[in-house]
């Protein structure tokens, strides 16, 4: 069973986000009220009614390779058509792409309910939505004008490929290549793996955007440049035509994900794979960023969305779960399972670390529109939120999933309760799209020092200005000292401390928000049951995990001498 989170979503778009004020403006003006409650409704409805029943069969059926193609379980592609009707993929896109231009942080909202439905198989339009970016902001005008229309839509889904046998992380060793065919077309040849959706029977088109190396290019990152590679050539009148030399080699056996296809792709063994070159020879990198940018808010996301899965699911099986009477009871009738203490601790942090995570990535994602709009320091803010909603959010998606395996107790290790896919399913977030320790190094290398460290300066200053909890002070005022301290440090140093002050100054982030929403909580009308569970989640955040971050602070302050003390051979003693 699964019940979209509509209304923790619309109260953290409310007080976190403050979509009122971004309604407020002209881009965003079709964003009232009324609309947000419409498309968080109507997605719910979608979700709960079309999505949610095949996540089951999407991991223990999956997608299958066969030499036509990979085929999808039962019930995907008419599910898929369903989204694509309803017109779910245009929410955040440029009406000038034939989008609807409502704010990201709804698209963000969109995501999250069809995620916490099947997460699988949302990694669909979640790649698509990654595409679109990187084309509107570096295709030509007639790549948008024969693409994006069809991308915005998800009528065609979209792909981004990077990954070679040879180069994980280090995509600076890649050696797919692209050579001129003087008519503005390149012939591109190379294998990717890790490809997600790159194939499916749902759409009659998929776009790949491949990065390559040209002809003579320099080493390294320097020398990448980013194709447009259809699955299908276009005819003259912009439909799918001839077949374009992209041909799935396998999908991988995962651990989790089944219904989400992880292709090997081959493009070019014939010799007729034919590309464009999107933003530029040597653009690449810069292009390819646009679009891992936002995948990597998406993937703190999909933390957040199967960490809301499993706390419903947990919350449901020790409702409906009879044991023992409760410790401590003098009556020995038997209870529900959700009267135990311990059981309580497990479902109440599930719920604190759920909602904390939420807030923590729409706030980012807040940030995308404010920058759209122009309003000053909301793009640094962004920068420095990114690698904390990518890691902190897929960490709290592993945490919570494996809590939800507790709850279930030794059931929760069957297959057959679910709680197991769900812990499956979440542990890959915390690898792709940039590892989480590549986000901690991102943050103390990079991030930190923005415009001489005033954007990590402005963060700690407007936490420090709304917290009232001394242990939340405390935990602000020792990040802000260890970060000041970290920009100091040499290069060795400041990795040594990375993720413990990732998750540190994450904690800190997160507090900040729950303690405003329980503040609000406890003074709004509305559901009495919504506003009660939210100012218990707030309070058990503040209470209890923000005093755990203040753990980290001796991780976080260890220099490298620490992890090169022995030579790399000991590690097998």
């Amino acid at each position: 069973m699964f019940t979209p989170a509509t209304a923790d979503q619309r109260f953290v778009l409310d007080h976190i986000v403050g979509i009122g004020e971004l309604a407020e403006s002209e881009r965003f003006a079709a964003a009232s009220s009324d609309v947000v409650d419409a498309v968080l409704d109507g997605v719910g409805q979608l979700a709960e009614g079309e999505w949610a029943p095949l996540n089951r069969a999407g991991d223990t059926v999956g997608a299958k390779w066969t030499p036509e193609g990979v085929v999808m379980p039962d019930g995907f592609v008419k599910a898929y058509h369903d989204y694509v009707e309803g017109g779910w993929g245009t929410i955040g896109v440029a009406e000038e792409f034939g989008g609807q231009g409502l704010p990201f942080a709804i698209q963000t909202a969109v995501l999250d309910t069809l995620g916490g439905a099947n997460m699988s198989f949302a990694l669909a339009p979640t790649l698509t939505v990654g595409a679109i970016e990187a084309l509107a902001h570096h295709g030509s005008p007639e790549q948008q004008a024969l693409y994006l229309p069809h991308l915005a839509t998800g009528e065609w889904t979209g792909t981004m490929n990077l990954t070679e046998p040879q180069a994980g992380s280090d995509v600076g060793a890649l050696r797919s290549s692209a050579k001129p065919l003087g008519d503005g077309k390149w012939s591109i040849k190379g294998t990717k793996i890790f490809i997600s959706f790159g194939d499916h029977d749902m759409a009659p088109n998929i776009v790949h955007l491949v990065l390559a190396r040209t002809p003579d290019a320099p080493a390294g990152t320097k020398g990448i440049s980013l194709f447009l590679v259809p699955k299908y050539r276009l005819n003259a009148d912009g439909t799918p035509g001839d077949f374009n030399d992209v041909r799935v080699v396998s999908i991988e056996h995962k651990m989790g994900l089944h219904g989400s296809p992880t292709c090997v792709l081959s493009f070019g063994d014939n010799d007729d794979c034919i590309g464009e070159l999107i933003g530029g020879e040597f653009g690449g990198i810069r292009a390819m960023f646009t679009m891992m940018n936002n995948a990597r808010l998406n993937v703190g996301l999909q933390g957040v969305q199967i960490a809301e899965r499993a706390t419903q699911t947990a919350v449901g099986y020790a409702r409906e779960r009879i044991q023992s009477a409760r410790a401590g009871s003098t009556s020995r009738e038997s209870v529900a399972i959700i009267e135990h203490p311990d059981v309580r601790r497990m479902l109440l942090r599930m719920k604190a670390q759920t909602q904390a995570a939420r807030a923590l990535v729409y706030l980012a994602a807040a940030q995308v529109d404010r920058a759209a709009l122009g309003e000053a320091g909301a793009q640094d803010r962004l920068e420095i939120l990114t690698p904390l909603a990518k890691a902190h959010g897929t960490d709290i998606g592993c945490e919570v999933t494996s809590l939800g395996i507790q709850v279930h107790g030794g059931m929760g290790y069957i297959e057959e309760t679910g709680a197991a896919q769900l812990f499956r399913e979440a542990r890959i977030t915390p690898i792709y799209e940039g590892t989480n320790g590549i986000q901690a190094a991102d943050l103390v290398g990079r991030k930190l020092g923005l415009a001489n460290g005033a954007v990590f300066a402005q963060l700690i200053a407007d936490m420090r200005a709304e917290a009232e909890d001394q242990g939340l002070i405390t935990l602000i005022d020792t990040c802000e000292e260890i970060g000041r301290g970290l920009m100091t440090l040499d290069a060795d140093d400041k990795l040594a401390a990375s993720y413990p002050f990732l998750t540190m100054l994450s904690t800190a982030v997160c507090g900040w928000l729950m303690e405003r929403q329980g503040r609000i909580a406890a003074t709004s009308d509305g559901d009495p049951a919504f506003l009660a569970m939210k100012t218990a989640a707030a309070r058990f955040y503040v209470a209890q995990i923000v005093p755990e971050a203040m753990g980290l602070k001796a991780a976080a302050t260890a220099k490298a001498d620490v992890l090169y003390s022995i030579p790399a051979e000991t590690f097998a003693a």
